[in-house]
């Protein structure tokens, strides 16, 4: 069972496992940034534990809990091949705080590394080549971040002609990009429709409640009125 990897973090570092959770089979450990790098080096080696598949390294972006909890949650996940067992080990990070990369740990770390910066702007200490993997390197700013606006269009560079190559143009100068050729604000002019939160926000729109604030306001979960199962 799952949980008994969460026991197994326990026992062993004790109160740097800061919280613990398994909802519908999901189990999860959240440490502190400091913490990150030799918890998930302990999954990995441990005989009670060979967390030996690396799964994925992602962020959520949760600007709306700032000041009083960090914005981002950097998430891994890994599994163990043969005990058939899997966790989420979760760290909170400031915006501009790195944190120790998982590549010596797990090799495939270092791409799914590279898109958190690329997406999130989140960088890894000790990584092998810290640069974007999806965008190009003129790119601004971090698309996956909440309040990235939604008809922002990246500046145009100057076409790489390349010898012997034939490529396709790039966008012209008034396409950009794909979605800012929608008009947004007209579109959902009087509708309670959210887009995206930095559109919600300018239409006066409070966020989508998630679990956790619905229960601390009170409020049923969608599950929980009748009628909506």
């Amino acid at each position: 069972m799952s949980v008994a990897v969460l026991a197994r973090l326990q026992a062993e570092f004790g109160a740097k496992i800061l919280e613990t959770s398994s909802f519908r089979g999901d189990d999860e450990a959240i440490v502190a940034p400091s913490d990150w790098a030799a918890v998930a080096a302990f999954l990995r080696a441990d005989s009670e534990l060979v967390m030996d598949h690396f799964i994925d390294i992602t962020a959520i972006d949760y600007p709306e809990r700032t000041p009083q909890l960090p914005r981002f949650d950097v998430v891994l996940l890994v599994r163990s091949m043969s005990k058939n067992h899997r966790v989420r080990l979760k760290t909170r990070v400031q915006d501009g705080e790195e944190l120790d990369t998982l590549v010596p740990v797990w090799r495939g770390a270092n791409w799914t590394e590279r898109e958190v910066f690329d997406m999130f702007g989140i960088r890894f200490r000790g990584h092998p080549d810290m640069r974007r993997i999806l965008l190009y390197e003129e790119f601004v700013g971090y698309p996956l971040r909440k309040d990235y606006p939604i008809d922002k269009t990246q500046p145009l560079i100057e076409y790489r002609k390349e010898d012997n190559l034939e490529k396709l143009p790039p966008f012209g100068p008034t396409e950009g990009q794909p979605w800012n050729r929608i008009d947004w604000q007209a579109r959902l002019e009087g509708r309670d429709m959210q887009v995206s939160p930095a559109i919600a926000v300018q239409q006066g729109q409070k966020h989508a409640l998630s679990e956790s604030s619905a229960r601390a306001e009170g409020k049923p979960l969608p599950d929980e009125i009748p009628g909506k199962n």
